[in-house]
């Protein structure tokens, strides 16, 4: 951030970084939030993990089922699901999926483009 204030980001300038073979992404991080593009494809798990951090997932296309706190949410296009700071969660793309994450405060390991463990924890 610069002290004058905005950042423009243009997504088509943001590298796509491949996570894993079945994950990739592009992340715009601020000082308190992060929004992230997440490309899944069909049959992706992302493992069961929490974090400190306070996520909205808004599915762009495709389908995503979560396991939030022990219960099944199918999140479908057009939708957005909150889980809460600290709630433990996974996901399955039931079909390739393109979404938006946001998450405040950032996830350190993410900006950085280091993961920690898991690539998709």
């Amino acid at each position: 951030m610069t002290e004058k204030g905005a950042v423009l980001h243009r997504w088509d300038e943001i590298a796509l970084e491949k996570v894993t073979e079945m994950l990739s992404r592009k992340v715009v991080s601020g000082e308190r939030e992060m929004l992230v593009q997440v490309y899944i494809k069909r049959g992706c798990l992302v493992p069961l993990h929490a974090h400190e951090s306070e996520q909205m997932t808004y599915v762009l296309q495709g389908a995503l089922k979560f396991l939030v706190a022990g219960e099944e949410v199918t999140v479908r296009e057009g939708e957005v699901l909150l889980i809460p700071s600290g709630v433990a969660h996974q996901a399955e793309a039931l079909e390739d999926t393109f979404e938006l994450d946001v998450f405040s405060p950032i996830r350190a390991e993410w900006a950085a483009y280091k993961d920690a463990g898991d690539p998709l924890a």
